[in-house]
């Protein structure tokens, strides 16, 4: 099977496979392996879910059939929940999560019935996003969008307790007053209000902000004024590889207020950060898999890294981003679900307070 039909297998129904792999044995020749994805198809995360499936299929032992099955709704709790209760430490059954999936987790939200801690990581994709404006504002760039303190901002947003939260804390930050137009159904909706005028401020993960904004950049109709950055092995943010002549976020802040961000808004933030981008998408097997099972899905992840194939694809899928694969994976999923608990409160009462969102 080509990489390009397997990213378009057809998806199954939701069970396992009566053989099980045992802890003695990972081999899954004959086997059919199910990569559960909590979102509808043809969203980001099944878009990044259907490039790896076949990479899977190739580097497994026995080259197994991967498919991609997707279960969306409440947020991607449902597909999650699923996973925590059927999923069996058999290696048959992943899950790929989003940042999406994190935040409620991390939120404590009644609708999360899984332990993430308890999940075996086999791989993380960070990707980055970049904040763009209506070039009707008069904002030419990051060094003067001190100018749009006074302006009466609209951003379409998906909701305040999903990934948003990463952009609707920024714009705390730095005192703007934006308009959250709640509902929007993914980040295209946000980005095609935005081209009609309905919104004049967004942002878009990477590939879409490149596959999409660019063109409306190059016309002068959008103007992108930072990027969220990326992390270093220090855990410092830094300059996003993808977009190196945007400031990160802490730099546009620094820009525009003269001092480096900081206090519990900036802390919890940093902290939901992480957990959004840096860590965005990870794969995951149930708790209490074997450790040779682990090992068999990280060494096939990290052994497609490095196939030309792959090396040639990525782009447009995953864009300039390392793939973390094994421990590195492990430390930096740890890392976002280690959400600090006074900056969990603290979102949780300003979610409550500015957007009435109940806990």
């Amino acid at each position: 099977m080509s990489f390009k039909a397997g990213c378009a297998a057809a998806t199954v129904a939701f069970g396992l496979s009566a053989t099980t792999i045992t802890a003695q044995a990972a081999d899954f020749s004959g086997e059919r392996i199910e990569l559960i994805i909590p979102f509808s198809e043809g969203g980001g995360t099944d878009t990044w879910g259907r490039f790896w499936a076949p990479y899977f299929t190739t580097f497994l032992p026995g080259n197994p059939t991967v498919v991609v099955r997707n279960i969306p709704g409440g947020g991607s709790t449902t597909g999650a929940n699923q996973f925590e209760a059927r999923a069996q430490p058999d290696g048959l059954t992943a899950i790929g999560t989003s940042g999406s999936t994190q935040f409620p987790y991390l939120l404590q939200d009644k609708r999360v019935n899984f332990e993430m801690r308890d999940w075996r990581v086999v791989l993380a994709s960070p990707t980055g996003g970049v904040v763009y404006v209506n070039a009707d504002l008069g904002v030419e760039s990051a060094e003067n969008m001190g100018n749009l303190s006074d302006v009466k901002l609209v951003y379409g947003s998906q909701g305040a307790t999903s990934l948003d939260l990463v952009p609707l804390l920024a714009f705390e930050l730095l005192g703007w007053d934006v308009d959250a137009v709640f509902g929007m159904q993914g980040r295209g909706a946000g980005r095609l209000a935005f081209e009609r005028g309905e919104v004049n401020i967004d942002y878009q993960t990477s590939s879409a902000y490149i596959n999409n904004v660019t063109p409306l950049v190059t016309i002068g109709t959008a103007v992108p004024l930072f990027s969220w950055g990326a992390m270093d092995d220090d855990g410092n943010i830094i300059r996003d590889p993808s977009f190196p002549d945007l400031p990160s976020f802490p730099e546009a802040y620094e820009m525009m207020k003269g001092e480096k961000p900081s206090g519990p808004a900036w802390e919890a933030y940093k902290a939901f950060f992480i957990a959004g981008f840096p860590a965005q998408k990870l794969v995951f097997l149930p708790k209490g898999t074997p450790d040779d099972i682990v090992e068999a899905f990280r060494t096939a992840a990290q052994t497609a890294t490095e196939d030309a194939s792959f090396i040639e694809d990525r782009q447009a899928a995953l864009g300039e981003y390392k793939q973390i694969v094994g421990d590195p994976a492990e430390r930096i999923f740890r890392q976002a679900v280690s959400v600090p608990d006074d900056a969990r409160v603290w979102v949780q009462n300003w979610l409550t307070e500015k957007y009435s969102v109940q806990f």
